[in-house]
């Protein structure tokens, strides 16, 4: 019973000072992830656009259009026409 308390308490203490040296960093170490997202996410959505436009003019078919739709749900960028990669 004291062995477990006293684990307890460690594991509060360890979490304190996690909590503790993370609140004292820098916040900028924390913020580069959050704006690649940001710019992921802004990506993807042009290039939404771009594919609705191009529906929109008839410069691609149903199919092609819900096949890239599809991968840009899925967070994948989908392939430009006369792209070779």
């Amino acid at each position: 019973m004291v062995a477990v308390a006293a684990l307890l308490c460690l594991l509060i203490l360890a979490g304190a000072l996690y909590d503790t040296a993370r609140l004292l960093t820098p916040a900028e170490y924390r913020r580069p992830p959050r704006r690649r997202l940001r710019e992921r996410r802004t990506a993807l959505e042009a290039a939404e656009r771009r594919l609705v436009g191009q529906r929109l003019r008839g410069r691609i078919d149903p199919a092609t259009y819900q096949a890239r739709m599809c991968s840009l749900a899925g967070g994948r960028h989908a392939p430009r026409a006369g792209r070779h990669d």
